[in-house]
């Protein structure tokens, strides 16, 4: 089984994945998440931040370390919606070669897609209805829509995501309720302009991917400490959905930080992923979600395998 390692430089978090894959299917040796907000201040400026920056690099060092210590064969870098829209995001990259030889690649907003939809649906029976893979990232949310098993028949990339949202929208700890209701606005209006009304009326299910999620599935089950097997299939309710974000918008940032299910770090932007998750499963009517652990990371694994030894998956 070939043995590859993904590394996922998000727009709020910094991931890895070494897995051994067989035939299509993902055995994870380890999987490791730190929240770097490499998106922070990037709505504003149009450049990564110093900070940011260096959180990502202090991540990948010790990332670095541990692929060499499971001796992955292949080593897969991606890049996502901070890197894509910032100027400075050519240096940071020449950064990942000069220190780690991570040869990264930025993807577009159609290869983000692909390569989740893949991850996400790769391991499921074949279905005769559309899907939506929604994933909520830190400065951009994706709308995959397709039939598992077969290449996704739509993607639209929109300029919402818990970081850029709470940059624009939050002015208090907690956040007022006009704050709230501002970005709920914003974010309809979105996708409202980016997926057109007769895809999402024809999309019979969904699965959500990333950290935004999987945190409203863990708070939803009390979940300490997380238990990824308990998250991965875990039916959210929009209902559940509406009651983490009261709860998590009525506490200022140190008490979320203690809220059961939900990782201390993801406390400053929880309250924004939880509205663009929300305003997603209204607009496409869905009264839940299937919440998933295998995402973009699993995509990256199964198409760099299938790039080396001319695979499809």
């Amino acid at each position: 089984m070939p043995r590859v390692a993904v590394v996922d430089m998000g727009s709020n978090s910094t991931r890895l994945l070494v897995a051994d894959v067989d035939d299509g299917a993902i055995h994870e040796l380890t999987r490791a998440t730190r929240i770097t907000r490499l998106a922070q201040g990037v709505d504003a400026t149009g450049r990564l931040a110093d900070e940011a920056v260096e959180r990502v690099l202090g991540a990948l060092g010790d990332y670095r370390a541990e692929i060499d210590r499971l001796g992955a064969e292949q080593v897969t870098a991606v890049a996502t919606s901070a890197v894509r829209d910032a100027a400075n995001g050519d240096e940071f990259l020449g950064l990942l070669r000069e220190r780690f030889g991570f040869e990264a690649q930025i993807l577009s907003g159609d290869e983000e897609a692909r390569l989740t939809f893949l991850g996400a649906t790769a391991a499921r029976p074949p279905r005769s209805e559309p899907t939506l893979v929604l994933d909520i990232g830190g400065g951009s949310t994706e709308f995959v829509v397709g039939v598992p098993g077969k290449p996704p028949t739509f993607h639209g990339s929109t300029q919402a995501g818990a970081v850029r949202q709470t940059e624009r929208h939050v002015t208090g700890d907690p956040p007022p309720r006009e704050d709230l209701k501002a970005l709920a606005d914003e974010v309809s209006a979105i996708i409202a302009d980016v997926v057109p009304e007769d895809v999402r009326r024809s999309t019979a299910s969904g699965i959500a991917v990333a950290g935004t999620a999987t945190s409203v599935a863990a708070i939803d089950q009390e979940l300490d400490p997380y238990d990824p097997e308990r998250v991965h299939g875990y039916v959210l309710q929009l209902a559940a959905c509406e009651r983490a974000l009261a709860m998590l918008a009525a506490l200022p940032e140190g008490e979320r930080r203690e809220v059961t299910g939900l990782h201390p770090d993801r406390a400053p932007t929880i309250v924004a992923g939880v509205v663009i998750l929300i305003e997603a499963m209204r607009a496409f009517g869905l009264e839940a979600m299937e919440t998933s652990e295998a995402d973009i990371l699993h995509g990256a694994a199964l198409s760099s395998i299938s790039s080396q030894y001319g695979r499809k998956f």
